[in-house]
């Protein structure tokens, strides 16, 4: 690991790629990213964590 935030990709529950940023606004932007180049699969799930606390900061689609 490089970085504190991670940001990952499922498709269907199974990982298709994943990252770590030091930086959460640089996280953020290739969470947006990687949306925008996922969203057409299906099953697709975009999510950003901190992995120092172990909190999901953000994931597409939103689960609400």
């Amino acid at each position: 690991m490089t970085g504190r935030y991670r940001v990952t990709v499922t498709v269907e529950g199974s990982p298709l790629m994943h990252g770590w940023w030091g930086s959460e606004a640089t996280a953020r932007r290739k969470f947006t990213t990687w949306v925008g180049e996922h969203s057409s699969r299906t099953g697709a799930r975009v999510t950003l964590t901190d992995e120092e606390t172990g909190e999901t900061l953000t994931e597409w689609p939103d689960p609400g």
